[in-house]
This record gives C-alpha cells, sequence and structure tokens, in this order.
C-alpha cells in the first residue's frame, strides 16, 4: 500500500512528496539531516546537560512556565523528548566532528595557511606609467605621503582610505599583487607594475600570520566536515519512495 501524507487538506503520495522537497529546494537539506542523525546515533549528552540546553532553549523562546512549555511542544506537534534530541543536537554534532577530526586539525591547518594569513597593505593604481612613476618617486623620496597621494590620484576604491586595503586574507587581492605581498617586508614599497590596465605602486603595511588558535581550530573542523559530508551526499545517490509490504500478525 502506498504512504500517504496529510498536509493542511491536501493528501501527497510519497512519490509526489519526494517531488515537493525537490521543487521547494529541500531534500538536499533532509538528505544532510539523515546523514548527521547516524553519524552522531553513538553520542549522548548526560541529564544534567540536556536540561541545562533545553532551559536555555525556553529561556531564548521565552517560554517559562511549564504550562506554557507544554502548550508549545503541544503546538508544534513534538514531545519534550524530541525537543530535548533537537536541543542537544549540535553539542553532539560537535563531538562527532571532535572526535573525527580533532587530531587531523594541525596537518590541515598547514595547507591552509597560505590562504589564511592576512595582509594590510597599500595601494594606488593609475592607467597613465608616467604619473605612476612620479607618484612612485614622491613616495620614496618623503615628498607626500602614500596616503595622500592615493586620495589624490587612486582611480579605485582605495582612494577613499588612502589607499590602504585590509586586513584581509594574502590570497584575496589580484595573484600578481598577493605574490608581491608574499615576498614583502612591511615598509617595502615597489615600483610601478603593469596589471592589466592599471600601473600599480603597492606597499606592505603589515602581516598578520594565522596561527591555529581557539578561532580558527573551529573553522578547520568545519571546513573538514563539509568535505566528508559532501562525499556522504554524493555517496546517499537518489532519494526515492519505497513500499514495504506489512508483516501478518
Amino acid at each position: 500500500m502506498a504512504e500517504l501524507f496529510k498536509i493542511g487538506n491536501k493528501t501527497v503520495a510519497a512519490e509526489e512528496f519526494i517531488g515537493l522537497l525537490q521543487r521547494y529546494q529541500l531534500l538536499p537539506q533532509l538528505i544532510r539531516g539523515a546523514i548527521v542523525d547516524e553519524a552522531i546515533a553513538g553520542y549522548e549528552c548526560t541529564a544534567a546537560e540536556e536540561q541545562e540546553l533545553l532551559a536555555k532553549f525556553y529561556e531564548q523562546n521565552k517560554l517559562e512556565t511549564p504550562e506554557v512549555q507544554a502548550a508549545w511542544l503541544e503546538a508544534q506537534g513534538i514531545t519534550d523528548r524530541q525537543l530535548i534530541d533537537v536541543v542537544t543536537r549540535p553539542v553532539r554534532l560537535g563531538r562527532f566532528k571532535q572526535e573525527k577530526w580533532g587530531n587531523k586539525v594541525e596537518s590541515y591547518f598547514m595547507t591552509r595557511k597560505p590562504a589564511l594569513d592576512r595582509v594590510l597593505y597599500s595601494l594606488i593604481r593609475t592607467k597613465d606609467l608616467g604619473t605612476a612613476q612620479e607618484l612612485y618617486f614622491r613616495i620614496q623620496e618623503e615628498e607626500q605621503s602614500f596616503a595622500e597621494l592615493a586620495r589624490q590620484y587612486s582611480q579605485g576604491g582605495e582612494s577613499a582610505t588612502g589607499g590602504l586595503v585590509g586586513p584581509t586574507p594574502l590570497l584575496t587581492p589580484h595573484p600578481a599583487i598577493a605574490r608581491t605581498l608574499a615576498i614583502s617586508q612591511p615598509g617595502q614599497l615597489w615600483p610601478p607594475t603593469r596589471l592589466e590596465e592599471w600601473f600599480v605602486i603597492i606597499r606592505l603595511e603589515k602581516f598578520y600570520p594565522a596561527q591555529l588558535d581557539d578561532s580558527i581550530r573551529p573553522q578547520l573542523i568545519d571546513e573538514l566536515f563539509e568535505v566528508w559530508m559532501k562525499e556522504q551526499v554524493q555517496l546517499s545517490g537518489s532519494v526515492k519512495a519505497v513500499s514495504v509490504a506489512s508483516q501478518p500478525s
């Protein structure tokens, strides 16, 4: 017998229900959710942790009394146990991530470090080589400051900031600029360089090397998790309705 779903006043067959999920672009979320549920099935929170998370949820949603909480659960069509599963899910997922990738973060960090390093640099760009050379010599001879000349002559958005760009990840600028900055020392001024239709003058102001600290570590674990998730989604294949004959009692 085909499975049917009741949505408001409409009855939807299983095959049609999957089509609706695809139409509303909810199927990827369903697949991810199922994969996560399977992955964290063996991870639990203590009773104290459950109650703390539940209390925090009720507080955030201004469900202050047991009567209000019970009415809310009934309106949502879920039980207290189901809500506990929801509020503890991020914690259980975090423990799964830490166990699976916590000891791989250091090596992964080294491969990602060039993209995580940040730079603060000054930039002037103009389409006239003669102007670029004149500005370069004025800065070099300290006749005028880089910021003053950038505001007056630079033909890009950096003119509004006195030529300052960043701090920004080292790999964000144009590849040619990134290569120059990567071999620069703070304060090093580079003569005009042709970059597409521009002539650019660059000076590295400050280099911020990435460090594997408490802010970067979760980010990298999340990146590893997303790589794993993409693989799991591909392995899961398509979703289809399956009819299962009921067994005689």
